[in-house]
């Protein structure tokens, strides 16, 4: 398996574990009974850590799927480079150290590794 396949699946596993992380939080602030709810009306307003776990998800989501196209792109091509390799290490790691900034609130350092996770993306684009 390449690097960039083993980031990929390895992406995934922090997509679940951020995902229970959030759940997780959501409940505890907003109760067994509102989680297991149709949630129709007014929506819950996430506030504090547990607002800032379910944001970080959603930002995971939303870069996830490019990623993910990517990788897989590159690999039904047979591109696996330098430049591929560190892509997905570097869309990885970023991935992996954003959520704890974000959690704390830290915001310059949370947007430089929103920024490097997005290098990572474009480094894993084929040649035009």
């Amino acid at each position: 398996m390449t690097v960039e396949m083993q980031m990929l699946v390895w992406s995934v596993v922090l997509g679940l574990v951020q995902l229970a992380i959030a759940t997780t939080a959501t409940l505890a602030q907003c109760g067994l009974g509102w989680m297991a709810s149709p949630r129709d009306g007014t929506p819950v307003v996430l506030t504090g850590m547990t607002g800032r776990l379910d944001r970080a998800n959603a930002n995971f989501l939303a870069t996830f799927v490019f990623f993910a196209a990517l990788v897989l792109a590159d690999h039904l091509l047979q591109r696996h480079t330098a430049m591929t390799v560190l892509g997905a290490q570097l869309y990885f790691w970023a991935r992996l150290v954003y959520v704890p900034v974000y959690a704390l609130g830290i915001p310059y350092l949370r947007t430089l590794i929103w920024t490097a996770s997005i290098v990572g993306i474009v480094l894993l684009l084929p040649p035009l």
